[in-house]
């Protein structure tokens, strides 16, 4: 496997000054961002499957993966609450090992494919789920296991990898080849693989996202305002939205219980019960909840 080939160029590295061992390190990471690069056309792919399956029915998405890669998975998938308001239900996250796992190596559990099978029973997954795998090997038991079975199932599934040809780039329903080759430190894939992941995790979830509407003009409309920096980024956001004062922005804001979509929805004249309907039938889309004609709502 590519990344566990030790590069010759490096050989030397432990003897080399400070500076030119981290400079080295430094220029090997490019490759995780040129990897990223040549796999678009799947992450694209995967990008519309998993939305169009989250768009259609109250599916998940579910992060899986072990060690390293599983950690990255994980991380991303916390991100998607605060910064997108992705409910808490329609996360999940199979982690080997669990999540004693998150802080603590437990390399052995990679190989316990029988234990990803039972999780995927356990917690139902479905036709309506999307599952998504990242293992740099491509070859991890624990994540292969889970994808193959989450397919059987009819979930749709997106196999991550860094190394041609591994078995979990066809075993899932989408492959994502991010190959970023051997590593500085042979075999250690935390460092240019993982970074290649994080990337491809970042787009990945930041596209599903915005295509179920939540971003609306480079904007995180679905942020949770969950301190007062968030509050205050809410507002501001109302107030770039619609153009009104910060006066009638904080109105609206505080009125909408510190929801964007619907605070917008109120400074373009729209009652709470209106705004509410619009977004509802407008599948929480606010571009298309605006250009919708509001039935007369009578508020109680």
């Amino acid at each position: 496997m590519d990344t566990e080939r030790r590069l010759e160029r490096y050989r030397a590295a432990d003897r080399w000054p400070t500076e030119e061992a981290l400079g080295a390190m430094l220029d090997n990471q490019l490759g995780a961002f040129f990897a990223v690069r040549q796999a678009l056309p799947a992450l694209t792919a995967a990008v519309r499957a998993a939305a169009a399956r989250l768009r259609e029915a109250e599916g998940r998405l579910v992060y899986v993966g072990a060690g390293a890669s599983g950690r990255l998975a994980v991380q991303d998938g916390v991100e998607l609450y605060p910064t997108f308001g992705w409910p808490h239900g329609r996360l999940l996250y199979l982690m080997a090992g669990g999540e004693a796992a998150l802080v603590r190596s437990l390399e052995g559990a990679e190989d316990d494919a029988l234990a990803a099978r039972a999780l995927i029973e356990r917690h139902g997954l479905e036709a309506a789920d999307v599952v998504l795998g990242v293992a740099a090997s491509g070859t991890t038991a624990f994540t292969r296991a889970a994808i193959t079975e989450a397919r059987a199932r009819g979930a749709l599934t997106i196999g991550i990898a860094n190394n041609p040809g591994a078995p979990l780039l066809t075993e899932a329903e989408h492959g994502v080849l991010l190959h970023s080759g051997p590593e500085f430190l042979a075999g250690s894939t935390r460092m240019t693989a993982g970074t290649a992941q994080k990337i491809a995790l970042n787009l990945f979830s930041t596209q599903t996202m915005t295509e179920l509407g939540r971003v609306h003009d480079g904007l995180m409309v679905n942020v949770v305002a969950s301190n007062a920096k968030l509050v205050e980024r809410g507002r501001q956001m109302v107030q770039v939205i619609t153009d009104c004062s910060e006066e009638q922005a904080r109105d609206a804001y505080a009125q909408a219980g510190h929801d964007v979509k619907t605070a917008v929805l109120l400074v373009d004249g729209l009652s709470p019960g209106e705004a509410r309907l619009c977004l509802a039938r407008a599948g929480g889309n606010l571009r298309l909840a605006r250009d919708i004609e509001p039935d007369p709502i009578r508020e109680t």
